[in-house]
């Protein structure tokens, strides 16, 4: 799989679980501007990947606007630097020389096996790649995405963030003919960050860990000032733990249209979870999470990462 996102809180412990599961080979790391710009995002990447002891896995910078509009960030949730809470140092891990891009239509036409596709940011780089390269499109075995919503919107009353953000690359995607499923926040708001789930976190005692922890008391804190919710949902891993696990996460064959024009509904996803227009299904939608065992996953995975190589200096 490759895994694209725009860490976020969220997209840092999706990083580590990708990285971390052993039925998941992970070919690259791909940034794009959402929750933060392009540069801090593919910064925080880096930062991740060393801080996990992430190794060997390219991370590569994409495209650092939407197609059309106009960036709008989320600070009032990541914080300046789009990832805060721990005091990062420099990255170890190098930045790959090449477009995201670039890079993915290289791993996709070279690897002997079609490759999975996980967006957990906007939809700006997998747009582009399948807009300008089409000789790709056998290659994407699905693309897993997390983002959209069956109901209300998080950054908008109707539009989710990554949607949102850039509806004209959602559009793109859905409309692509290939598989896709969408792993929207009627889903991710199942899974929330509770007391008991840092606790959880904090009891393994490592390095690691207590980066994890420091991530989710930021995020958790964001969530409680802008939404009033002090237990905040973890929304991009469950797009790879749909990966792993596909049973985890129920999902309904359904219609899904994006809202391109609409004064208050711009970057809605409409899903026809009932069939009325009479459209064809174009994706499978999640509708349901078996939170006991996401956990578990997660979890497990903190555990398999080496983390910083000096255990005494984790940064």
């Amino acid at each position: 799989m490759i895994l694209d996102c725009d860490p976020g809180h969220d997209d840092a412990l999706a990083i580590m679980l990708a990285a971390a599961d052993p039925h998941l080979d992970l070919l690259a790391i791909t940034t794009v501007a959402g929750n933060t710009t392009l540069d801090k995002a593919t910064l925080n990447a880096r930062r991740v990947c060393t801080v996990a002891g992430i190794s060997g896995v390219p991370v590569a910078a994409g495209c650092d606007r939407p197609l059309v509009a106009k960036l709008r960030i989320a600070d009032d949730i990541h914080g300046e630097s789009g990832l805060d809470g721990p005091a990062f140092g420099e990255p170890s891990v190098p930045l790959a020389g090449e477009h995201a891009v670039a890079l993915m239509r290289r791993l996709l036409l070279d690897h002997p096996e079609p490759v999975t596709l996980v967006p957990t940011g906007p939809l700006t780089n997998i747009a582009t790649l399948l807009r300008d390269h089409p000789s790709v499109r056998p290659r994407i075995r699905e693309i897993v995405l997390m983002g959209g919503s069956t109901g209300r919107g998080n950054i908008t009353p109707y539009g989710e963030f990554n949607i949102f953000v850039d509806p004209e690359a959602a559009d793109i995607v859905f409309h692509s003919g290939l598989p896709v499923t969408m792993i929207g926040l009627n889903v991710t708001h199942q899974a929330l960050v509770t007391p008991e789930v840092v606790a959880r976190i904090r009891a393994l005692d490592t390095p690691l860990a207590e980066v994890c922890v420091e991530l989710m008391t930021f995020f958790g804190s964001t969530y409680e000032r802008v939404f009033g919710l002090p237990e905040p949902p973890l929304h991009d891993p469950i797009a790879v733990a749909r990966v792993i696990a596909p049973g985890m996460v129920r999902c309904v064959d359904a219609p899904v249209a994006v809202e391109l024009t609409g004064a208050h509904t711009r970057g809605a996803t409409v899903v026809d979870l009932h069939r009325r227009t009479g459209a064809a299904p174009n994706a499978q939608v999640a509708l349901a999470l078996d939170v006991p065992r996401f956990w578990d996953l997660l979890v497990g995975a903190l555990t398999t990462l080496p983390g910083p190589r000096d255990a005494a200096s984790p940064w």
